[in-house]
């Protein structure tokens, strides 16, 4: 929990950034390996421990890479959804980069000054208003924020849902979460994260190279 991450001011994305992230245990992916807490590690979670334990042997990424339409809208929407959130907060969102801690690391979509991080996420009517409604960040993206506060050693990240369906003045909703208030959970995603890093390494060990 008290790793320094070193910083490494990239472009996501890019062929770089793919490489730094080889077979480490990445923040979009915490809710996978936080599904189940307590209990033993779900099949989604124990595909994606194979995936980085081949990615560990053979030292590069697999050929295969998923996409779909509301991945692509995202990366699209992204940057309109940024420059929303800097006039909104009369501030200036700096490359996010990739925060590498070791065994595993993090991506934030941007840094603000000192203290703060943004995690944007381009979503649908429908999703959008529930985000609305709720009040409060979306469930599914709960671990990946916690693990930017965890990996950036940062006091803030704004969850920044952008729909660019709804009008001007609601299309973009932000949520702030304090890593004062989520010290609980950090505690237990370390604490979960050595336990998926000691699996990654058993299938390291069983598979033959």
């Amino acid at each position: 929990m008290n790793v320094i991450a070193k910083w490494h001011d990239v472009e996501q994305n890019s062929e770089e950034w793919e490489n730094l992230r080889l077979g480490k245990i990445t923040s979009s992916s915490f809710n996978i390996i936080m599904a189940n807490y307590g209990k033993a590690f779900g099949e989604p979670a124990k595909k994606y421990a194979l995936k980085l334990a081949l990615e560990r042997i053979k030292n590069y990424k697999s050929e295969y890479k998923y996409s779909n339409a509301h991945m692509e809208r995202g990366h699209e929407q992204e940057p309109i959804a940024r420059m929303l959130y800097e006039d909104l907060y009369f501030t200036e969102v700096t490359n996010g980069g990739f925060f590498d801690c070791g065994f595993y690391g993090d991506s934030p979509h941007g840094l603000v000054g000192n203290d703060g991080v943004i995690e944007i996420k381009s979503v649908i009517d429908t999703t959008h208003y529930a985000n609305i409604k709720r009040g409060s960040i979306d469930p599914s993206y709960k671990w990946q924020v916690i693990g930017h506060l965890d990996c950036t050693g940062r006091e803030w990240c704004d969850f920044i849902s952008y729909c660019a369906e709804f009008p001007e003045t609601s299309q973009l909703i932000v949520y702030r979460i304090y890593r004062k208030d989520v010290i609980e959970e950090i505690k237990m995603l370390s604490e979960r994260r050595k336990l998926f890093n000691d699996l990654i390494k058993n299938l390291v060990r069983e598979i033959p190279h």
